[in-house]
């Protein structure tokens, strides 16, 4: 369904992907590995649309996707987890929850029982402001707006940065749900090789802005992964 294909990457005149190739599939999680710095991020801003290619293509659900807006291709069912939440902090959980509104049908407009029933402590906060919750419950709340979106896929940066691990277990578990009871196409950017590889079902790992290393979820035991990973 989504399909990266040579992709590059400028920052003015500096490069931060160079031929950067991967595809994402419904009911599957690819997980993008790498340590700080290789461009995972640049990666998931160029798929999401927030910062412009320089060179290669990316194709969504056989559409050429590579020069749309991001609020286009949120239209087409591409939702974004970002690094570091990006909640709103003086709005409320249902305000943030009800931002992701703004590429539904007028019909369609609530918000989904499955929000409430993965992340309960929600529910018990909507009317509370989005900058008072935790680190790990504003990380459930960017989680619960991309679901507001209905997407068919979910772009992640890094959902367990800097959470609680009751809450990275619970974030886990939700995304294992969406894989299957919502048959999302998953990519999530990821440090954390043991939570990778509880769900990924294919992977790629990145250095210096390129992909080094890719396999099957069942490879990520194999010690050269590991190695890539290591500061």
């Amino acid at each position: 369904m989504l399909d990266v294909a040579k992709l590059d990457l400028h920052y003015g005149a500096a490069q931060a992907l160079w031929d950067v190739s991967l595809d994402a599939e419904a009911g599957r999680v690819t997980c993008i590995l790498g340590r700080n710095g290789v461009g995972k991020t640049s990666l998931m801003q160029a798929i999401s649309g927030r910062q412009a290619a320089s060179g290669g293509r990316i194709t969504w659900d056989g559409q050429d996707i590579t020069r749309l807006s991001p609020d286009a291709r949120a239209r087409l069912g591409i939702a974004v987890v970002p690094q570091g939440r990006e909640i709103f902090p003086l709005l409320t959980v249902r305000e943030n929850l009800e931002t992701g509104f703004a590429v539904l049908p007028r019909g369609e407009r609530r918000i989904p029982d499955t929000v409430f029933e993965l992340f309960p402590v929600l529910g018990e906060m909507l009317g509370r402001r989005g900058g008072d919750l935790s680190g790990g419950q504003q990380q459930q709340l960017a989680i619960a707006r991309a679901m507001v979106m209905r997407p068919r896929l979910l772009l992640m940066d890094e959902p367990t940065e800097g959470i609680q691990p009751s809450i990275i277990k619970d974030i886990g578990k939700a995304i294992l749900y969406l894989r299957t009871g919502w048959n999302l196409a998953i990519v999530l950017v990821e440090q954390y090789l043991d939570f990778a590889r509880e769900l990924a079902d294919s992977f790629v790992v990145m250095d210096r802005g390129r992909i080094v290393l890719t396999g099957g979820g069942a490879d990520l035991a194999k010690p050269d992964v590991r190695r890539w990973l290591t500061v």
